[in-house]
């Protein structure tokens, strides 16, 4: 999630499409399931997007994907000014470190949030791996689901999916830039693109009009 501030985006939007049923993923959550569903002849349509800005109009864009978006929401009395800030408070939170969740809460910068969670006593790798995943998504349904507009750009995406073109990023992004041919080509990707995957969870989750708490993140947990 590597945010060097520009937009980047190469989409195919539509009208969207109707929402999976419930308990069905409306499309793939990981990179080799996106492969197996090129394999078997499936057609998949893609938004790349990368950076924080919104358009040169000021309208949304794809550039609301990005953690560093600035959308303050809140959860249980406790306002996260982007859902950067909201996965390093959990970040902190899931290890015990108050005073490190205390810096991100008072960031007033999304990067500063992120080093405030890289400060975190106590960390675990491993422990992280199996949180990190459903934090990022639990804080993007907050996000879109109290901001009309965002979650109208999200939904608007479809079955469509959803790729961080980061050049930079290798877990949350596919460490490709979007006007590299290879980000066209999953099997070409050099990263996991994570929260292109938790956004589409977000996004069937919203679809669904399912917005109740039900990750490690939520304040107090």
């Amino acid at each position: 999630m590597n945010d060097n501030g520009g937009n980047s985006v190469r989409n195919s939007m539509g009208n969207g499409s109707v929402p999976a049923p419930e308990g069905v993923a409306d499309g793939p959550r990981s990179v080799a399931e996106l492969q197996a569903a090129l394999a078997r002849g499936e057609r998949v349509k893609y938004v790349h997007f990368w950076g924080h800005r919104p358009r040169r109009d000021g309208s949304v864009g794809p550039g609301c994907f990005s953690q560093w978006w600035e959308s303050p929401f809140s959860v249980d009395g406790v306002v996260y000014a982007t859902a950067e800030h909201w996965m390093m408070a959990g970040k902190a939170r899931l290890f015990g470190d108050a005073e490190a969740e205390a810096r991100v809460l008072a960031a007033g910068h999304p990067k500063q949030a992120k080093d405030a969670g890289r400060s975190v006593r106590g960390f675990d790798e491993a422990e992280w791996r199996r949180h990190r995943y459903a934090l990022v998504v639990e804080g993007n349904v907050h996000k879109f689901a109290q901001h009309p507009e965002l979650s109208a750009y999200l939904l608007g995406t479809g079955d469509r999916v959803l790729v961080e073109a980061s050049p930079l990023d290798r877990i949350w992004g596919i460490g490709l830039a979007a006007d590299d041919e290879r980000a066209q080509d999953p099997d070409r990707w050099l990263g996991e693109n994570l929260l292109g995957f938790a956004l589409m969870e977000a996004r069937q989750r919203l679809a669904a009009g399912n917005t109740s708490e039900a990750g490690p993140g939520g304040a107090g947990r």
